[in-house]
């Protein structure tokens, strides 16, 4: 399998190629230059298959012999190794728990694969590489959980100060050895565009490689798609509709690869909250990124979602053939609060925002109708303690993997919105 750049169908890479650069040299995002298609005899087997060995037989088609065989079982066995159940909430409408990881978010499950990915070609060719990725909640605490103590890689997180939960804060702020945090004075849309500007002008010297642990990089997506075809496994239908709360679009376009490859979803729904940029492009067929928002389910405040270039590519970019498959919503906070009061009265179960987010839009596209519909449920809902204390009147329990970081002391490099004091710090830290 070779890669491809959303700008140049031309420029070829390797997957090991694709997993370092991150980006692609003309700022384009990796893309697999032909679509996956997985084999009769897994489709046959899917409903009775664990998720280690989904994670394997779908893996290995985009990896291809880069990971010898037992290098690659082995990898899929550590980072798939906790539970992600599809847990019935009301008459077929299921939430696909993705929470259940080492930092309780659904990220830790692309942080891990990347991780070891990464890993595996910087031990193999005795490199160092430094990771520079932006945040707006979860991405930075699964990623430093994911790379933490890796040999041979130094970990950079730009996050927005001030604007993720302390919880999340917690988890990308006291990590020490090689991962370190900072905290910029911006929104996530300036810690994106601060890091996508050091790909392409920051000079390494040859000393290091540069690469990025955000869904714009092919590692972070490809095992994003496993958990769909586990879901599908564990509801034992084919006919079903999936929505995810969509803020950077890298989850869903996992699902999307998913669905090139034979996974027969019927529909799938992009829900956001008033950062609407997508669900506006489906109205208007134009595409027009805006200043991100602040909202309660803040891991989905992004005004100019990367991976829209990769869906947008999928689709011919066509507006009109994206909507065949997708559509999006976008919903308020209010609502969101709304849907998680309600739901807990109703059925018991407690919603995080950004799930909250997803049924919501979920429950939009079916109306009453009688498929079976999943939502990704994609962080615990003790990572936004006070909006759901507030929202719903209850404390949930908090996961072990939580507690540890809460008694930590913060520590962060404090920068502006300015990519000369990225400049300055990755050079006073890395030459």
């Amino acid at each position: 399998m070779q890669y491809i750049s959303t700008k140049d169908k031309n420029l070829k890479v390797s997957f090991e190629e694709a997993v370092k650069r991150g980006l692609a040299p003309n700022r384009g995002l990796f893309m697999p230059e032909t679509y996956v298609k997985m084999p009769e005899e897994f489709w046959a087997n899917l409903f009775d298959m664990p998720l280690e060995e989904i994670g394997y037989q779908v893996g290995k088609q985009y990896v291809g012999d880069e990971i010898p065989d037992s290098d690659f079982k082995k990898l899929c066995s550590e980072v798939l190794n906790f539970d992600i159940p599809l847990v019935n909430v009301k008459d077929r409408i299921y939430s696909l728990e993705l929470f259940h990881g080492p930092t309780c978010a659904f990220k830790d499950v692309g942080a891990r694969f990347m991780a070891r990915c990464l890993g595996y070609f910087s031990s193999r060719n005795n490199e160092k590489t430094v990771i520079l990725v932006a945040t707006s909640g979860d991405t930075g605490s699964a990623v430093a959980n994911g790379f933490l103590g890796v040999d041979g890689v130094e970990v950079v997180i730009l996050y927005p100060s001030g604007k993720v939960s302390e919880i999340q804060e917690k988890q990308l702020t006291t990590n020490g050895k090689n991962i370190t945090a900072l905290e910029v004075n911006g929104v996530f849309d300036d810690c994106q565009r601060l890091v996508k500007t050091a790909f392409e002008k920051f000079d390494t010297q040859g000393k290091f490689k540069l690469t990025s642990a955000n869904s714009i990089n092919i590692a972070r997506l490809i095992p994003q798609s496993f958990y769909y075809y586990h879901a599908v496994a564990q509801l034992k239908t084919f006919d079903n509709v999936i929505c995810v709360p969509s803020g950077n679009f890298g989850n869903i376009t996992g699902g999307i690869f998913a669905w090139k490859s034979g996974l027969p979803v019927k529909h799938f729904v992009a829900a956001t909250n008033i950062n609407d940029t997508v669900p506006q492009y489906l109205a208007s067929g134009k595409y027009t990124p805006k200043p991100s928002v602040q909202t309660i389910s803040n891991a989905m405040d992004v005004g100019d979602p990367s991976n829209f270039e990769r869906l947008d590519m999928i689709f011919g970019h066509n507006s009109e053939n994206f909507g065949k498959t997708i559509s999006s919503y976008s919903f308020t906070d209010e609502q969101t609060r709304n849907k998680m009061r309600s739901t807990f009265e109703q059925y018991g179960y407690l919603l995080d925002p950004h799930g909250a987010v997803g049924m919501l839009g979920l429950e939009k596209y079916l109306n009453g109708s009688n498929i079976a519909g999943i939502f990704l449920e994609t962080a615990h809902p003790t990572k936004f303690l006070d909006t759901v204390k507030e929202t719903v009147g209850v404390s949930p329990a908090l996961p072990d993997a939580l507690k540890a970081c809460l008694n930590k002391q913060k520590v962060s490099v404090k920068i502006e919105n300015d990519y000369n004091e990225l400049k300055n710090f990755l050079q006073q830290r890395f030459l």
